[in-house]
Order: C-alpha cells, then sequence, then structure tokens
C-alpha cells in the first residue's frame, strides 16, 4: 500500500471516529462537560452572573442535555415526544424537586417572562415560517382550516362529556371546568380572560376559578405533548396519513435552501422584531390577541408580495437559526417559568386524568378526521388544528410541534392558540350562562 493510500484510509478513519463521537449542541461530549462544570462550579460558588447571560447558559446547557437524553431513551424517543418533553418535565422537576438553585430559577422565568425570550423566539418563527412558504400554500390552507379548527373544540367536547358521563363526572363540568380551559389558548390567551368571564357570570373570585382551571391546562398540555409524539410514531407505521410536515397533497411548505448569510440574519431579526411591535400596536386598537394580529399581517403582506424576497430570505434564515440553536433552551425555560409540576400531580385522580384525556385525544381525532375531508393529510391536521388548540398557547405550540418532529407547522399551532383562543372564549361567555343559569 503506497503512501497515498495510507494516508487515505487515516482520513477516513479520523473522520469516521469523529462522527461516531457523541455530541451534544454539536460540542464533543468533554467540551461540553467542561461548559457545564463551569455553570455548576458558579452556581456552587454563587458567582452565576444574573440576567441574561446566566439564563440563557442555564437554559441551552441543560436543555441541550436533557434534550439529547430523551431523544436517545427508546420509548419516550418513539412516542412520548423524545427531547421535548424531557426538557420540559426535566426542567420541572428540577424545581420542584428544589434541585435548582431558587436564584438561578427565579432568573430564568424573569428571563422567559420579563425578559420576554419566549415572545423573542415566537416572533422569529411566525415571522420566517410565513415569510418563507409560497402564497398561494398560504391561499390553499387558509382557506380550509376553520372547519377542522371548529370540529376539534366540538369532539373535545363530546369526547369529555362521554368519558366524564361514564366514570360519574358532570357533564357541565366536563365541558366547563376541563373543556375550555384547554381549548382556551393557554394561560395569558385563555384561563386568566376565562378566569375573568367566570367571575362576571358565576360570582366567584377570578383566583378562585384559576386553581381549578390551571390544573386542567397544564395536565391538558402533557397529554398533548405525548399524543403529539404518538402522532409522529403513527406516521411513520401509515404514511400514506402524514405529509411529513405539509399540510396537504400538493401543496409544500418548503424549508428554504439557500446560501448561509451573517447579514441576513440581522435582517431577520429586525425584520421579526418590527411584525412583532406591529402586532401589539394594532392589539391596543383591535381587541385580538397581538399573535394572531402579527399572524394576519405577515400573511397579508406576504400574499400580497409587498415584502421583498431578500427580506423574505433573511426571516427564513433566521428563523432556521433560532429553531436549530434555542429551542432545547426555550423548552427548559418553559419547565421552570410555565410548568407547575405541583399542580399537575395534585390534578391527578383516575377520573380526571380519562376526563383531560378524553378532551385532547377528542380535539385530535375530530381536527384529522374533518381535515382529511377538506384535503389536509390527517395527521397534521390532528397536530396543528386540534393538539394545538389543546396545549398551552405559545409555550405548548413548540413542544408539540418539537414532539411531533414538525416545527415548519407553527404559523398553523399559532392559528390554533390565537385565534382558537379568542373563539374560546367567546364560546364561553355564552355556555357558561346556558350551563349554570340556576
Amino acid at each position: 500500500m503506497n503512501s497515498a493510500s495510507t494516508q487515505t484510509l487515516q482520513d477516513v478513519q479520523r473522520t469516521s471516529m469523529a462522527t461516531s463521537v457523541p455530541r451534544v449542541f454539536g460540542l464533543p461530549l468533554p467540551l461540553f462537560f467542561i461548559a457545564l462544570a463551569v455553570m455548576v462550579i458558579a452556581m456552587a460558588t454563587d458567582t452565576l452572573p444574573t440576567g441574561m447571560i446566566s439564563a440563557l447558559l442555564v437554559m441551552m446547557l441543560l436543555g441541550e442535555l436533557l434534550g439529547f437524553i430523551g431523544d436517545r431513551l427508546p420509548v419516550v424517543k418513539t412516542y412520548l415526544g423524545g427531547g421535548a418533553i424531557v426538557a420540559i418535565f426535566g426542567a420541572a422537576t428540577l424545581v420542584y424537586l428544589d434541585w435548582l438553585p431558587e436564584a438561578v430559577s427565579g432568573n430564568v422565568t424573569t428571563f422567559m417572562k420579563d425578559g420576554g425570550f419566549l415572545n423573542f423566539y415566537i416572533a422569529a418563527l411566525i415571522t420566517g415560517s410565513i415569510l418563507g412558504m409560497e402564497s398561494s400554500v398560504l391561499v390553499k390552507v387558509g382557506s380550509r382550516y376553520a372547519l377542522p379548527l371548529l370540529c376539534s373544540v366540538l369532539f373535545a367536547g363530546v369526547f369529555a362529556m362521554g368519558v366524564g358521563a361514564l366514570l360519574g363526572f358532570s357533564p357541565q363540568d366536563a365541558l366547563v371546568v376541563i373543556t375550555l380551559p384547554i381549548m382556551g389558548g393557554g394561560m395569558g390567551a385563555g384561563a386568566v380572560p376565562m378566569s375573568q368571564v367566570y367571575e362576571q357570570l358565576l360570582g366567584q373570585p377570578a383566583s378562585y376559578y384559576i386553581s381549578i382551571l390551571v390544573p386542567a391546562l397544564a395536565l391538558g398540555n402533557v397529554f398533548a405533548i405525548m399524543i403529539a409524539g404518538l402522532l409522529n410514531g403513527l406516521a411513520k407505521r401509515f404514511p400514506s396519513w402524514t405529509g411529513n410536515g405539509q399540510m396537504m397533497p400538493g401543496v409544500e411548505i418548503e424549508e428554504r435552501e439557500s446560501t448561509f448569510d451573517l447579514g441576513r440574519l440581522g435582517i431577520g431579526l429586525v425584520a421579526a422584531l418590527t411584525f412583532f411591535v406591529a402586532g401589539e400596536v394594532l392589539g391596543d386598537v383591535i381587541p385580538l390577541h397581538p399573535y394572531a394580529l402579527m399572524i394576519v399581517l405577515v400573511a397579508v403582506l406576504k400574499i400580497t408580495n409587498v415584502v421583498p424576497e431578500s427580506v423574505n430570505e433573511a426571516a427564513s434564515q433566521w428563523f432556521q437559526f433560532v429553531a436549530r440553536n434555542w429551542t432545547f433552551a426555550l423548552l427548559f425555560g418553559i419547565g421552570i417559568a410555565y410548568t407547575d409540576l405541583g399542580q399537575v400531580i395534585d390534578a391527578i385522580s383516575l377520573t380526571y386524568v380519562a376526563v383531560v384525556f378524553a378532551v385532547v385525544a377528542g380535539a385530535a381525532f375530530g381536527a384529522g378526521i374533518v381535515g382529511k375531508l377538506v384535503g389536509f393529510y390527517p395527521i397534521e391536521s390532528a397536530i396543528t388544528a386540534g393538539l394545538c388548540m389543546a396545549n398551552m398557547g405559545g409555550t405548548g405550540d413548540v413542544a408539540v410541534l418539537s414532539a411531533a418532529r414538525r416545527m415548519q407547522l407553527m404559523p398553523f399551532a399559532q392559528i390554533s392558540s390565537r385565534l382558537g383562543g379568542a373563539l374560546i372564549l367567546l364560546i364561553s361567555s355564552i355556555i357558561v350562562p346556558l350551563f349554570f343559569s340556576g
């Protein structure tokens, strides 16, 4: 064997060894654990800074580690959402067991909520995913989306009352206390305003209803994530039921492939933030959630070809960058800031759990069946018009789509969470007096 051949063989062996070494966040394990050790030492010596630096470091390192583990657990990775559910509930468990210093969890919570990291992430996903689509996709899919959305609510209520009746649970409570809050678009857009509607109609203070609604919301979110993972597994068994992230046959939401440009990331960032702020401005004069108004604004400008193609491309690249680098960080933050494991545990009883599961399963079933009738792939329709109505709004959308491995469906998920949430508030104001007039 000549020297050139020997060198080539050595190169191949080195490449093979490099690709076989496990990596977390693209880093070889030794380097990743060095970064992790630095963070742990800073926590132990109380020298971890506050603010964005430490929040992002904690969220990225622990989120990626939990996501790495979850994506390799045999049953969890296939049917229960893999890294997504492990990142969320691993984080919630750390807080519940007091294994994470209170100062650290408080800083992450502040960064997620007051610092607006969740909004920052979702702004990138909405803007980039919509502007990255073809205009024809938005028109063809959007015009058919309302019916599966409505039917997901209908089937959720029917399933809940049916299971409730079998187990001796009041149909009124199954609908009003469990179904409506689960389908209501999360905490800020659903449970909080819904508690105020209930206060007006039923007389008890809003805080009383919040304590009743939140466990249903949290447990429903758990089942939505789990069913998303199950649907992803089902899609592999029945390929004809899924478009692998496309909503309908012949209409593809293609991931843009283009030359990566650092300058475009800045343009995409500005575009995402500008559209988010525009949604807030419109929300001050139009009684809809700013996310919903942002979706409508971005979609209208895309359909009418107002946005230059260079900006479309930049927004798409920024969306891909954010989704690639910060998804597990965000999921970890959701577990810290938005998931109270104690409330989920306290709500667990066989009857309660069965009714909550019936709500989420009914939403997915109704959206999937009716989605098929209007021309959607049933798996994608069940995930977006069903499960993304039954999760905890923006946080749930990220978790559900991550578990389903279909993050490109974010625009449709947000339609379900935001516009669907407004629909549930309207339904609540009509149904509650009918059921509790006495």
